[in-house]
């Protein structure tokens, strides 16, 4: 009888374990948050082995990088410049892995030519968002291309002095341009650069397309990642901002720490951010 009622608490246990996530991600869904990774997570590993890593942390959604070998036995790296046959071998991954491709980056074509051919590729891959940091020169063409085509460009935001470090210069390059250009919000690139991410969040409401959800050690250029809601970038104070301007979007985990063995914080990651949700 006593390891009986021992069992019957095991398992009580691990429902009311279970029913964090559950709860957080019906929130999620009623939020129109998608949470998913970067697969420059898994940059060691192949964009395969990447796959069945975010199945492992319990992620959907996922935002490829140029660079990444394939592997299920596809020939060559993911690259917007692949032929259709390969486009095709790449769904039919995605589709295998029961993993839903949203976003392509970080990648900054040369000239209009290249752009159209990016958007080219994102259409037949049925990518929604673009994450780039354009050169100042291609910038009417991408707009005119990202109207053309109702695809998404997020501006990315590597730590300064790169060219949109700051959200004023996303802000600049995207003024009287298609809605379609925005922002891609890295919250541990804008702490990496002395900026307050809940501060940079207001200054860009309702132009945010996408995150690269972080959390860092300390607030420094040399700050490195650790699981969200441990650190410095003050995760809480993100999502409820980003609640409270009705953002509707995808979270990028882009975890670039313990490269070969970054699994277990991104799975603490993923629940500790589905805990502070579940309570927003």
């Amino acid at each position: 009888m006593k390891a009986l009622r021992k069992s019957l608490m095991g398992i009580g246990m691990a429902a009311m374990l279970y029913a964090v996530p559950a709860t957080a991600q019906k929130q999620e869904a009623k939020l129109g948050w998608q949470f998913g990774a970067q697969s420059y997570t898994f940059n060691r590993f192949t964009l395969e082995q990447a796959l069945d890593k975010l199945d492992s942390c319990g992620l959907q959604y996922v935002e490829c990088y140029p660079g990444q070998t394939i592997g299920a036995g596809i020939e060559g790296k993911m690259d917007w410049k692949m032929d259709a046959a390969k486009q095709a071998q790449v769904k039919d991954l995605l589709k295998k892995k029961k993993k839903t491709l949203v976003a392509f980056g970080v990648v900054s074509p040369n000239g209009e030519g290249e752009w159209k051919q990016l958007f080219d590729f994102a259409k037949a891959m049925n990518i929604k968002i673009i994450t780039s940091e354009p050169r100042p020169q291609d910038l009417d063409a991408v707009s005119r291309l990202a109207d053309e085509y109702k695809i998404k460009v997020a501006f990315h935001d590597h730590p300064q002095p790169s060219r949109y470090w700051h959200p004023d210069s996303v802000l600049n390059a995207i003024k009287g341009r298609s809605a379609y250009l925005g922002a891609c919000a890295d919250i541990g690139h804008w702490v990496r650069s002395g900026l307050d991410p809940v501060e940079c969040i207001q200054k860009l409401e309702g132009h945010i397309f996408s995150l690269h959800f972080k959390d860092l050690n300390e607030k420094s250029r040399k700050g490195h990642d650790v699981p969200w809601g441990t650190g410095v970038c003050n995760v809480e104070g993100v999502l409820k901002e980003l609640k409270k301007q009705k953002f509707k979007g995808l979270f990028s985990a882009e975890y670039e720490y313990h490269w070969d063995n970054s699994v277990p914080e991104v799975k603490e990651s993923v629940k500790n951010v589905r805990e502070i949700i579940a309570k927003l």
